[in-house]
């Protein structure tokens, strides 16, 4: 299916003459990456949607075909860029990850170019793997994980650093890691327990055991389980429906709700309750409230403007 885009860009280096030009012509917009490496221009493509019911909605799609979308420097370091974008971007209210290439959604780490590498540099690009899913995670805006192809190693442990998970329901998707001799260590060993029973995260990160889509809904790893369609994007389809049904909500309010949930899943229910009350106090002086409050009064749809 053929969606309107108003703004599509590369996400490239930010070096370059035509970083500078790229920025000054569109400064108006505060929508650019720029740089003139044309690997870049393969690897991954920051998109903006612009149909009335889907303005605010950012696309982040994986597009690096012939290595399966696997985690190279390149790439984890244009995805760090984008997601730093989108993280100052108070326009963008909801964030989708997707792959561009079909039939995979990442293959987790380059194995090619990991064997290159000496032990030291193994540890440093293992510590900015595990930056760039906590960056995801802890993006303003809701992200959704769109899983229309296989999701192993840290293909899957960056789905779990998104909020949701939308898969087809005959897609692979496993921690891996085990089989190789390593774990992984991009935060799958946390952030799977924190989702399922742990006893059943240490069985599928100890077995490197791969499930299908519909044993991922079962298990409450994903949120919906599609069955796949001609165009190979059902997943994404859904996605869409699904940000379609948080855009039209007060911006602030969605955002602060991501915070108090998240913050406070990692402390006691008195602590917790605490973060929600210091959310919720952010929200008394918003432009929004009192706008939501006026909407109700008259019976019309309110017009969030995220402040």
């Amino acid at each position: 299916m053929l969606l309107n885009f108003v703004k599509s860009f590369p996400v490239l280096s930010k070096s370059s003459a035509l970083a500078g030009n790229c920025v000054r012509t569109l400064s108006a917009t505060k929508r650019c990456f720029s740089t003139t490496n044309t690997n870049a221009r393969q690897e991954l493509q920051l998109t903006y949607l612009t149909e009335d019911d889907k303005q605010g909605i950012a696309v982040l799609g994986l597009n690096r075909a012939k290595a399966r979308n696997s985690f190279s420097r390149s790439l984890v370091d244009h995805i760090l860029e984008s997601i730093e974008v989108l993280a100052h971007d108070k326009n963008v209210r909801v964030v989708i990850l997707r792959s561009l290439v079909p039939g995979i959604f990442c293959a987790g780490a380059d194995l090619k170019e990991r064997a290159t590498m000496t032990q030291q540099d193994v540890g440093r690009f293992v510590t900015k793997l595990r930056l760039m899913m906590s960056n995801i995670e802890q993006l303003p805006a809701p992200v959704i994980a769109a899983i229309d192809g296989p999701a192993l190693g840290g293909g899957l442990e960056m789905a779990l650093a998104c909020d949701m998970r939308v898969v087809t329901s005959n897609v692979k998707l496993g921690l891996v890691e085990t089989k190789l001799g390593i774990i992984p260590g991009a935060g799958g060993t946390q952030r799977l327990p924190r989702i399922l029973n742990p006893a059943i995260a240490k069985e599928l990160i100890f077995t490197a055991r791969q499930i299908s889509g519909e044993e991922a809904k079962s298990l409450g790893i994903a949120n919906y389980a599609v069955k796949p369609n001609e165009d190979g994007d059902a997943a994404f389809q859904k996605a869409l429906e699904l940000a379609m049904e948080i855009v039209p909500n007060g911006p602030v309010g969605v955002r602060m709700a991501k915070k108090a949930i998240d913050k406070g899943l990692q402390v006691d229910l008195a602590t917790g309750c605490a973060i929600e009350e210091a959310c919720y106090a952010q929200i008394i002086p918003t432009k929004d409230r009192l706008e939501g409050l006026k909407a109700f009064a008259e019976k019309r749809k309110p017009k969030f403007v995220g402040e």
